[in-house]
């Protein structure tokens, strides 16, 4: 009889996460009142509790809501203790949805730049022994930590990798602190470094206790909290078209300070969910900035360090905070004006004004990045994906104006429309969303050029660089590398031993990428000058300057869109 009681409030409250209007907030406290009071005997319904706290500290009716919902996060910890102590199965804690509750315990491989990181914040951190396997590695890399340790992992069979850890780190370190200290020491290239230790892919298990950074506790105070009153807005009341038409958002520019803070910030938000990006581990603290859109949602972009950028690609990673509160992460890489953009939200809050969000944050990127024409991944709709299959993430984008690239596809979506036109009550089969997740869709603001990117991959250039390498560099990077810079240096009258590191990358690049193409040489003198400042911006501090600059040279678009068409 409990058990039904307890299900049947939290139904309530769940059902509070779509109802707003008079006398909702207080029915929303009372709720929260009875089941603050209560113990939780299983774990499913200590979750319930958990994500429907945290909606509604991110949409709240009144700022007794948020209090309260405050209040009993901040405890949560406790409860999760109780459920252990009793001896319940704490394996339902471990979900990719579900993971990152305060109290629980945590196990992923991590790359070297956020084990590095957590170790700061969680030095007891440790080594899965158990769940590993890869002693090869082992023998490759440690002999640069310990020495003469090649003595024994070049050649034997029973190597005790676990002793030479704890031997050569000693009493008073920890065996993963001490060993992430060694490859910080290594006098080798930040990069260098990474590659060494992610070869290794070492399970890492830590312990959230009540950590600040669990998922649980990790909202932000903000000055002013927008409070709910009236339905949420839904997919069907959002224009894409409307919206990108406002007024561009007010981008403000953080210091490094408040920046070096954003970066710790979705650092946390994104272990504690079992995800990372390049950009949400490498983002540059000096990059970021924030919009303010209304609704009590900030979000934040920033681009990657100059030293990790991607070769071609210009590359933007953000996040969206609902007062306070994170609710998503953003992903966008361009080039010209063209972007490709990945916007997931968080399991939690997908029923809270998705779409109207996606809409700011794609005004926030355009405004950014001066992109016009807006691609999504196939991944987005469903490739490979079946939670988007199941949501119809398709249909998401569809009615909010993108068109599928490939016509086989367009054909297929234009045909479902008109059998859903027919009968209302028609669903589209998982089986034709597949199908309709294989290819990339499009949303083209005005002044794009329709069609133009529709088969365009930055893939397509890298293997027609690796084609010509294999074909007349005898496979040799380097050959290619050195050969491309030189040819280019030449076409644009630069001395190579001016060049730095970085701008040597950035020209080895171009050199390879504009090789293929037939015509450069006989650019014009201001179209070659525009070229070297494109190059130069690729390494220099504000990446979104040369994103930009790739906008206005026609000649290189050409060139670029030939060769990943």
């Amino acid at each position: 009889m409990a058990t039904n009681s307890l299900d049947r409030r939290l139904h309530q409250l769940e059902e509070c996460r779509s109802r707003f209007g008079r006398g909702e907030a207080a029915r929303v406290v009372e709720l929260l009142s009875t089941l603050g009071k209560r113990r939780f005997s299983d774990t499913a319904s200590l979750i319930r509790f958990h994500e429907a706290l945290l909606f509604l500290r991110a949409f709240p009716h009144g700022p007794e809501v948020v209090r309260q919902s405050e209040r009993l996060l901040r405890d949560f910890s406790k409860r999760v203790e109780a459920q252990e102590k009793a001896g319940t199965d704490m394996d339902d804690f471990d979900p990719l949805e579900v993971s990152g509750i305060a109290g629980t315990v945590m196990q992923d491989t991590l790359s070297f730049d956020l084990v590095r990181w957590l170790m700061e914040r969680v030095p007891d951190a440790e080594i899965v022994w158990d769940d590993y396997s890869e002693e090869r590695a082992m023998a490759a890399v440690w002999p640069r930590l310990m020495p003469l340790q090649e003595e024994d992992g070049y050649v034997e069979a029973d190597v005790p990798w676990q002793r030479w850890l704890q031997t050569a780190a000693g009493r008073k370190n920890r065996n993963l602190q001490w060993m992430v200290r060694q490859f910080a020491q290594l006098p080798v290239p930040d990069l260098d470094k990474a590659l060494l230790y992610d070869s290794l892919h070492l399970p890492v298990r830590w312990h959230l206790d009540d950590q600040r950074f669990s998922r649980t506790r990790n909202w932000q105070p903000v000055r002013r909290v927008f409070f709910h009153h009236e339905p949420l807005i839904t997919r069907g009341e959002v224009s894409l078209a409307r919206e990108l038409a406002q007024a561009p958002p007010v981008l403000h520019r953080l210091s490094t300070k408040q920046g070096e803070a954003v970066m710790h910030m979705i650092r946390e938000i994104m272990l504690v969910r079992y995800r990372e990006l390049y950009g949400t581990t490498l983002g540059d603290p000096r990059s970021v900035v924030r919009a303010d859109v209304g609704r009590g949602v900030s979000i934040y972009l920033w681009n990657l360090c100059p030293a990790r950028r991607l070769p071609l690609r210009g590359y933007v990673a953000g996040f969206t905070l609902k007062n306070g509160v994170p609710i998503n992460y953003v992903e966008a890489i361009g080039l010209c004006e063209w972007m490709e953009m990945g916007f997931n939200t968080f399991y939690t809050f997908r029923g809270g004004e998705v779409a109207w969000i996606y809409a700011q944050a794609l005004r926030c990127l355009v405004e950014l990045t001066g992109a016009k024409c807006i691609s999504m991944y196939p991944y987005q709709l469903g490739d490979g994906n079946d939670e988007a299959i199941e949501s119809g993430a398709f249909w998401f984008y569809r009615k909010l104006g993108f068109r599928p690239g490939r016509k086989d596809l367009l054909k297929l979506a234009q045909r479902e429309e008109q059998r859903i036109a027919r009968d209302p009550k028609y669903r589209t089969s998982a089986k034709t969303l597949r199908r309709l997740a294989t290819g990339h869709v499009f949303y083209e603001l005005p002044g794009s050029e329709i069609g133009a990117w529709d088969n365009f991959s930055a893939r397509k250039i890298g293997m027609r660089v690796n084609q010509r390498m294999a074909r007349e560099f005898g496979g040799s990077s380097d050959r290619i590398r050195k050969a491309a810079s030189k040819w280019l240096a030449g076409i644009l009258g630069v001395q190579s031993a001016s060049l730095g590191p970085m701008e040597q990358a950035s020209f080895e690049t171009f050199g390879m990428v504009l090789s293929l193409v037939p015509s450069v040489a006989s650019w014009s003198g201001e179209e070659k000058q525009a070229l070297l400042q494109i190059i130069r911006a690729k390494t220099a501090a504000n990446e979104m300057r040369y994103l930009h600059l790739t906008q206005t040279h026609r000649r290189l678009r050409e060139g670029l869109l030939q060769q990943g068409s």
